[in-house]
Formats: C-alpha cells, sequence, structure tokens
C-alpha cells in the first residue's frame, strides 16, 4: 500500500483524503518510507520533522467532520518546504552554516496558510547558502543529485524541493524564484514548476516585501497538480502588501476546463542567450505542440535588450540590503558567490538603482504590448541540460562565456523582470535520459491562463506518466533501494 501511496498524484491523493478512502497518517507513514528507500542518494530532504507530522495528521484526522470544501483543501496531504522559509519548530538553516543550528518559534505566511488548507509539512528540501546560485549545495547538508543520474545536478536553488517531487518523496514541494530558482530545477528534474504572479502566493514577513522580484510557488509531477497547491496557496493576507485575493474560479478549475491559445510565439533564445544545440532542439519541436493544437505559432521575442543589466543591478542592491551586515561580521562564513553579490550591490549608487527600476518599467510596458499580439510566449527553460554535480556554476555555452555564477540563468530571470506567470513543463529528454523543459510565459496576473496552456501541453507530450522515479545511476539503471 506504501508503494501505490507515493505512486499517486496528489490530486488523486487528496480526492482520497476528500473521500476518506486514505487516512493523512498513512501518506505521512508512506511519505517518511519513501523518503528513508530514496534520499541516501538523493540528499533532498536532509531536515524531517515526522513528529511534528504524525501530530498534525491526528489533528486532521480528530477533525475530518469539519474539513472544508474549498479547491485548495489538501486534506492532509504531506509536502516540503524549501530550507529558506521558516517552519515554527523545525530547524531553518537558509542553506548556511552561520544558521546552522537555527530552530524559528513561528512560520512564514505561506507555511500558515498552507497548513490551514490541510497540508502537513514532512520536511525541509536542500537549497544552496541563501537561494544564492542554481546549483544545490552547502556547507551545511552538501550536495542534492538529480534523481535522473545522481551523478548530475538537480540545478537550484530549490534543488532539493524538485528532487523530492520526482522522486516520489512527497506529492508537493515548495519552491521560490528570483532569477529561475524554482524553473531551472523543475527543467532539470523533469516536474513542473510555476512562477507565479507576485502577490499570488503571499508571504512574510521578509525584509522588503514590497519587491517583485522574488516570489513562491508550487512545484508538482503534473500541471493539475501545480494547480491544486497554488490553490492551497493562494489567499490575501493584510500582512503581504502585494498579496492578491484569490480568483473567483479555481486554478484546478482553469486546467479541467483549459482551452487551446490562439496565437504562440516561440523564442529559442529570448534574443539574448546561447542554447546548447540539443535543448534548442528539443525545445523547438516541442513548441509544434500548440500547432496540433489549433494556434498559429511564430517565432517572436519580446524587446528584452537591457534585461541581464537591470536584473544584475536590482539583484545586487537585494543582497546589499539584506545581506550587508553578514558580510561584515561574518564574511568567513559566506561562499565566494554571496560575497560577490554583496559587494557588487554595496558599490551600487542611487543612480544606478534608479535607471535599473525606470528600465524595468519600460521593459514591462514593452512586454505588455507584445501579449496584445500573442496569447503566450514559451522558450527553453535552461540553456543546458542536467550538469555534473560537482560543477558549482555553468561557464561557457556554445562558446559565450559567463564571467557570474548567475549569468547562465538569464534566460529565466530575464522573465522575472516581466511580473508575468511562467511555468516550467518538461518537454522532452536528451539521447543521454536528461530532462529538458520549456516555459510557458502568459501576460500579467494570467496564471489560470499559464496552467491551462501548460495542461493542454502535458497531455500532448504524455511526459508526466514517468514520474516518480527511482533513483538512477550513471548507467541509468536503478539504484538499491531501502
Amino acid at each position: 500500500m506504501a508503494d501505490a501511496h507515493y505512486r499517486m498524484s496528489a490530486t488523486e491523493a487528496v480526492q482520497r483524503l476528500r473521500a476518506g478512502e486514505v487516512k493523512p497518517s498513512e501518506l505521512v507513514e508512506a511519505a517518511l518510507a519513501r523518503i528513508a528507500a530514496t534520499d541516501k542518494h538523493l540528499n533532498a530532504l536532509p531536515t524531517l520533522c515526522a513528529d511534528r507530522a504524525r501530530a498534525q495528521a491526528r489533528r486532521i484526522e480528530s477533525k475530518r467532520r469539519d474539513q472544508p470544501r474549498a479547491p485548495g483543501w489538501l486534506g492532509g496531504l504531506p509536502v516540503s518546504i524549501k530550507d529558506l522559509t521558516p517552519v515554527a519548530d523545525v530547524r531553518t538553516t537558509f542553506g548556511s552554516p552561520i544558521y546552522a543550528n537555527h530552530v524559528p518559534t513561528s512560520s512564514d505566511i505561506l507555511v500558515e496558510t498552507l497548513e490551514a488548507n490541510g497540508a502537513i509539512v514532512i520536511g525541509k528540501s536542500n537549497t544552496p547558502e541563501f537561494g544564492a546560485g542554481a546549483s544545490t549545495f552547502n556547507e551545511v547538508f552538501g550536495r542534492t543529485h538529480n534523481p535522473w543520474n545522481v551523478t548530475k545536478s538537480c540545478a537550484g536553488s530549490s534543488g532539493g524541493a524538485a528532487v523530492s517531487v520526482a522522486a516520489g518523496q512527497v506529492w508537493l514541494a515548495h519552491g521560490s524564484d528570483l532569477g529561475g530558482s524554482l524553473r531551472t530545477p523543475a527543467s532539470f528534474c523533469g516536474i513542473v514548476g510555476l512562477r507565479p504572479s507576485p502577490g499570488r502566493v503571499p508571504r512574510g514577513p521578509v525584509p522588503l516585501p514590497f519587491s517583485s522580484l522574488l516570489v513562491n510557488g508550487p512545484m508538482a509531477r503534473s500541471v493539475a497538480d501545480v494547480a491544486l497547491m497554488l490553490d492551497a496557496f493562494a489567499a490575501d493576507h493584510p500582512r503581504d502588501p502585494l498579496a492578491l485575493p484569490p480568483p473567483a474560479r479555481s486554478f484546478g478549475t482553469a486546467v479541467r476546463e483549459a482551452k487551446a491559445p490562439k496565437r504562440v510565439a516561440y523564442s529559442p533564445d529570448l534574443g539574448l542567450f546561447p542554447v546548447e544545440r540539443e535543448v534548442a532542439t528539443i525545445c523547438a519541436k516541442a513548441a509544434r505542440h500548440f500547432e496540433a493544437m489549433g494556434a498559429v505559432v511564430e517565432e517572436a521575442t519580446p524587446d528584452l535588450h537591457d534585461a541581464v543589466e537591470i536584473f544584475q543591478t536590482l539583484r545586487a542592491a537585494k543582497f546589499a540590503t539584506e545581506r550587508a551586515e553578514l558580510l561584515r561580521t561574518k564574511r568567513d562564513k559566506l561562499k565566494p558567490e554571496v560575497i560577490w553579490n554583496i559587494e557588487k550591490g554595496l558599490r551600487l549608487d542611487g543612480e544606478a538603482i534608479g535607471k535599473a527600476e525606470v528600465a524595468r518599467a519600460a521593459l514591462y510596458d514593452r512586454v505588455c504590448r507584445f501579449f496584445e499580439r500573442y496569447d503566450l510566449l514559451v522558450c527553453p527553460t535552461a540553456i543546458v541540460p542536467p550538469f555534473e554535480v560537482e560543477r558549482r556554476y555553468v561557464e561557457e555555452v556554445e562558446g559565450v562565456k559567463f564571467d557570474n555564477y548567475v549569468a547562465w540563468i538569464g534566460i529565466t530571470f530575464a522573465l522575472t523582470l516581466t511580473a508575468c506567470p511562467v511555468l516550467s513543463v518538461p518537454a522532452g529528454f536528451t539521447a543521454s535520459g536528461l530532462p529538458v523543459g520549456v516555459q510557458i510565459t502568459a501576460p500579467p496576473r494570467a496564471d489560470a491562463a499559464a496552467l491551462a496552456a501548460g495542461a493542454l501541453f502535458e497531455q500532448a507530450t504524455g511526459l508526466a506518466k514517468g514520474l516518480p522515479i527511482d533513483p538512477l545511476g550513471s548507467d541509468r539503471k536503478p539504484l538499491p533501494l531501502g
């Protein structure tokens, strides 16, 4: 039965929870058993909170008659929370030795919202130090490995979250996304991840509550499961000044009633970035699925010419704002990439930051005009397939060299600046069996449209049927479990 439980989709598991056909405590034990069997190869969930999860399951079971029937009610489904986000009474390290023994006394708003909607936190997913970098490793817990080939990276910074979903350790995972931290791991691990509109998932308290660069979002094995988790996340909240009210029509309904888009723009590179040839071929072929739906697919790209400079400036300013004190007092415990980003931010002046903000406003206006012509923008999620797990970041692609650790994820961070919802969906596999994803970007606040299009695309590819997977070795053979 435990095997059957972890193989269920989140949507099916929640249906069975609501019907009383399975108990939350059964799913907690199934998740813990799967984690015990697989995580020695993966290191996705280094911090577990089994006793807390069991207690939450008992509370939900004792109040079964009073359970709500809202679209986002999860009924006692175990989930993972990224280790950048506080969970009350659970070790939360931010991937940094500075906070190796930190145990918060209260949870983030997003955790409170999920738990109020019947989620059970089973553990914390591994992340790079302070989420800095698109490969998941840190000095507290070490490296997280890709289940499709454990010698490969799972990307980052929501790497542990993506792996926990792909390997069937949990049905749903929380991720966060500044420059692609949710989307790139989704691509590398063959799962679905949504960077939602700013404010769609309430958060806090955070140092920069008015900033729209960093958002939190759902990660799952299918688009329907992502929509389910987004319904569980969505809530207005007075402590988040950007929080949006839940939509009148649930995101789950939007997926079930999906209609094909009429005009789709496909960009092979956003006009800015090198893309490894095999990845480019897979993504271009995948975009043609929209033609089979009856949509007109054209190669087109919004004007994002200054996106790299804008993002690097605003990202550096954010690092300086949030981490300058740590640089002064704990420099010896920070990894080099974090030091670089903080120092870059400290060198900025008000004029540089102001110019970046004004340039972002102009970029946003150009993107809005682009979506007057197109329903969707489709492009690769990552410019390379999963690389060796020991590599800190990608330094060169197709003869183009990068001069810093985040430059290689420009194809995701350029879309961060648009404030549009962006869904990463599996698009295919390389000849060596490694996952490749595409980004589906919808107009501002059109999260439902991104999910609906993703659901139709997913049906066309059939790739969601391959999850969850047992961890594979470099020879593509399953590794021993238990």
